[in-house]
Order: structure tokens, then C-alpha cells, then sequence
């Protein structure tokens, strides 16, 4: 890892660039306010959501088509008219285990099909509270090894996630590795949340941060641990052992609430002799990867994880 890739340069930043990151801040900020509350029941938070993927722009030539992967739930995303490799991402979306699905999640799905030529199986997992842990993990191991029972080489998967699902990524390695079987390719994180416990947050939720509170995390982590202890490590994947995970790629915004979580996790993938890169974008946000199509970052992200998956 060495010193974090400052992928993001706002200073050399166009002035539409700008004005385009400001305008998505502001909107972002006002519209998720309302929507990812700690004092909403769930099932408004995921219908606010659902409705609020008009802030987002999936490519066009993709296509989404619902379908399962081992008996897992899900979506499948393809670019169409481009030259396809064996390659499929594993995609397990955010949401703090409690909201989201692969329908809120379809830039970066859509974007990730595009840029990366492979196939995207989107997992819609189970989510808290009504069903805790481990079904959320039990949910993405299992479709891992659908693509397994399909014909995938294990060479040829690669899993990525966001926030909740950037943890979910790493527990679900470290649940392949304990079930002795192949591990994928790499690991692309977003964001990731790997430290239920809050214990290293700020006490203060950062200006820059559009997303996330702190009350709303520490709901959603009483929600998915249930009666297992936050600092299990398939919990919280930042207090397990790490060593021979894949190479792992994260990407976090200087501006988020979860930063510390991306750094001790990418510090300790690599104390843990794990190929790991972290990039750290300035004046970026929570899972900016959403804005790709109208974000220059979050095009340059996605190109990067085009980029890490090829030379893994």
C-alpha cells in the first residue's frame, strides 16, 4: 500500500466539474436527510431510496435483467455491444444491511459492467432485521458459489461492495477462506463499513458527509448484529485475522464519516501481507461511485477498478 493514491484533484478541477460537485452535494445532503433517518422504520427508508436513484445516471447499452445465482436473488447486469471477458463482479450493495438493493445500485453496477467487460450478478441479500446476521453472509457466500457451480474459474470472479456490502465483502472472503474453498480473483471496496462497533468514528458527523449520521449507523448495526457480538470478526472484518485474502482495492472520500474505517482496514490488510491499495479522493463523499456519468471522480474510480482488476 505505501502512501494513499490521492486519486481525486479537485484543485485541477474544471469549473463545470465544480459547479457539478456542488450541485450533487447539495441535493444529495437535502434528499438523504430525509430519507436515511434513524427515526424512519425501514421500509420507508428503502421506499425514500428507491425513489431517490433519480440522483443517479446508469450508462445507456447496459441491461439489467432480474434473474438468480445459486439460488440467491439478484440481478444480472451486461454491457451490450462491447467485446465481454469470462469476468463476473460479485456485487453486494450498501445500505447498512438494512436498506438498499441491486435496483438502488444500478450506476455503479451498470458503470462497473461497462468499464470492467465482464458480467455483474447484483446480490439482493437478505436484509435486518428481519433477518440478521449471518444471513446476509450465508446469502453472498452461497452466490459465490453458484458462479462456482456455473463454470466460473475462481480467477475470473471478482467481488466488490459498498459501505455495508464493502464489509460484507471482506467477511465473505474470510468465510470462503474458513470453508477452504477458492478465493476469488480480488476485492474491490467502496467505502467500506467494517467497524460495527463506532468505536473509531468521529464524534461528529464530518461537513463534507451527505449520507451517513451517526445515529443511523449505530441503528443499523444493533439491527444486523442482533444478539452476535459487534466485534465478531464476520461482523466487524477489521478485528479478524486477514492473511491470505486477494488483492484488495479500496477507494474513500477524504469527506466521510467511514474514512477511519477504510484506512485501518487497508492498514491492516497490509500489516496482514495482503496486496492492498488504498485511494483516498479529496472533497469526495460517501460511496461517490453513484455519480458516475456525472462526476469526473467517480469515472476515474471506476476506471481504476478496471484498471486493479486487470493487472490482479
Amino acid at each position: 500500500m505505501n502512501e494513499p493514491a490521492q486519486a481525486g484533484t479537485p484543485a485541477g478541477e474544471s469549473l463545470g466539474q465544480r459547479l457539478v460537485a456542488g450541485v450533487l452535494r447539495r441535493v444529495m445532503r437535502m434528499t438523504l436527510d430525509r430519507t436515511l433517518r434513524a427515526d424512519l422504520p425501514f421500509e420507508e427508508q428503502r421506499r425514500r431510496l428507491l425513489m431517490g436513484t433519480r440522483l443517479t445516471l446508469p450508462p445507456r447499452g447496459v441491461t439489467f435483467a432480474s434473474g438468480p445465482c445459486g439460488g440467491v436473488a439478484g440481478e444480472w447486469v451486461r454491457s451490450q455491444g462491447h467485446q465481454q471477458s469470462a469476468l463476473t463482479i460479485l456485487y453486494l450493495h450498501g445500505g447498512g444491511y438494512c436498506t438498499g438493493s441491486p435496483v438502488t445500485h444500478r450506476a455503479v453496477t451498470g458503470h462497473l459492467a461497462r468499464r470492467c467487460g465482464g458480467r455483474v450478478f447484483a446480490a439482493d441479500y437478505r436484509l435486518a432485521p428481519e433477518h440478521p446476521f449471518p444471513a446476509a453472509l450465508d446469502d453472498a457466500v452461497t452466490a459465490y458459489r453458484g458462479l462456482l457451480a456455473d463454470g466460473c474459474a475462481p480467477r475470473d470472479i471478482v467481488v466488490a461492495g459498498d459501505s455495508a456490502g464493502g464489509g460484507l465483502t471482506v467477511a465473505a472472503a474470510l468465510r470462503l477462506r474458513e470453508l477452504a474453498l477458492p478465493l476469488p480473483r480480488a476485492l474491490v471496496l467502496f467505502s467500506p463499513w467494517v467497524d460495527l462497533s463506532l468505536g473509531h468514528l468521529p464524534p461528529e458527523r464530518p461537513p463534507g458527509e451527505v449520507m451517513l449520521s451517526l445515529p443511523l449507523l449505530g441503528l443499523c448495526a444493533r439491527s444486523y448484529a442482533a444478539r452476535t457480538d459487534v466485534l465478531h470478526p464476520l461482523v466487524s472484518p477489521v478485528t479478524a485475522e486477514l492473511q491470505g485474502l486477494p488483492p484488495t482495492l479500496v477507494q474513500v472520500g477524504l469527506d466521510e464519516l467511514l474514512l477511519s474505517d477504510a484506512q485501518r482496514l487497508s492498514a491492516r490488510l497490509e500489516a496482514s501481507g495482503v496486496p492492498v491499495r488504498l485511494e483516498e479522493y479529496a472533497r469526495r463523499w460517501h460511496v461517490f461511485q453513484v455519480n458516475a456519468g456525472l462526476l469526473a471522480d467517480a469515472d476515474r474510480a471506476i476506471d481504476a477498478v478496471a484498471r486493479f482488476i486487470r493487472a490482479a
